[in-house]
């Protein structure tokens, strides 16, 4: 079975945004991956000096066949160095795998298959 960690961050960091709504569709997605015969787990994290050891564990808890990188990390200019860090631990720490980008928190299935 394919293996998938999605890399996201944590919709309780968002001010002004419905976290607990924006944490059931990152669930969904989730489940939808499942729907796809795809092993998948998700790590969510906060731009602090939590972010490296929580995504070290996630990247080294078994060897994914692709790590998708959420939108919401790429596209948030405060976020580069975060993306940036997110990139070169993957290069480190899970070599094997596939890097993907979703458009959205509801397309991480589709970006997933385009590199399994």
């Amino acid at each position: 079975m394919s293996s998938v960690l999605v890399v996201g961050y944590d919709p309780q960091a968002i001010p002004g945004v419905d976290s607990e709504a924006l944490r059931a569709a990152l669930d969904a997605e989730l489940a939808r991956f499942a729907e796809h015969g795809i092993d998948a787990a998700m790590t969510l994290l906060v731009f602090d000096a939590s972010a490296e050891p929580t995504l070290v564990a996630s990247l080294t808890r078994r060897p994914w066949d692709v790590v998708v990188v959420g939108g919401g990390i790429r596209r948030t200019e405060q976020l580069l160095p975060l993306f940036e860090q997110i990139m070169n631990l993957i290069g480190r720490h899970a070599p094997q795998a596939s890097v993907a980008f979703n458009s959205s928190g509801g397309d991480s299935v589709e970006a997933a298959r385009r590199w399994l």
